[in-house]
């Protein structure tokens, strides 16, 4: 008779106990380690983020928008902990000195080689799961920024150097040119 394996299920505590300077993900009790992101990508999302929060101050929004590393615990229980790229909240009762508790209204996660299936797949039903508005995934690759509005059942994908249209903000759009 054969014996399977049971895996480990981890939970939070495996993601703080990391050696330092080791980051990773817990989803449904599973760790993704990650590996730093390259140049391009640090580009994007600077200008990502920019263009973001220069539209919040100036309109006086009440989101924050707020990059990686930055901890999302997207449920209550203690197997779930994700690092988006950029996560805009807009509920500030969510926010503590440990993190988001509970959906960013707005997540974006930037396509690394390392993370191809866990950001098309994995990341977008959890995220979809948790209530978040709206999901963008940039693939620098295939230069392409996939729109998933969850609210209203939309997908949308632009080509880079096209405008996105923000589907959370009306009147926000960004111009593409990575």
């Amino acid at each position: 008779m054969e014996v399977l394996k049971k895996e480990k299920v981890h939970t939070i505590d495996d993601i703080y106990a990391l050696p330092e300077g080791e980051r990773a993900e817990l989803i449904d009790g599973k760790i993704y380690y990650m590996t730093p992101p390259g140049l391009r990508h640090q580009r994007i999302s600077r200008k990502l983020h920019q263009a973001i929060a220069n539209y919040i101050d100036k309109s006086h929004g009440e989101c924050e928008v707020l990059a990686a590393p930055f901890a999302v615990f997207l449920s209550e229980d203690a197997m779930n902990y994700v690092e988006p790229d950029l996560s805009v909240i807009c509920d500030p009762s969510k926010l503590d000195d440990a993190g988001c508790h509970g959906a960013p209204g707005w997540v974006i996660e930037i396509v690394s080689p390392g993370s191809r299936a866990r950001d098309y797949m994995t990341k977008l039903f959890k995220y979809r799961a948790a209530g978040v508005r709206e999901y963008w995934i940039v693939d620098p690759e295939k230069q392409m920024v996939t729109v998933y509005g969850f609210e209203k059942d939309a997908l949308a994908q632009y080509d880079f150097g096209e405008e996105v249209s923000v589907g959370i903000y009306e009147g926000l759009s960004i111009k593409t040119e990575w």
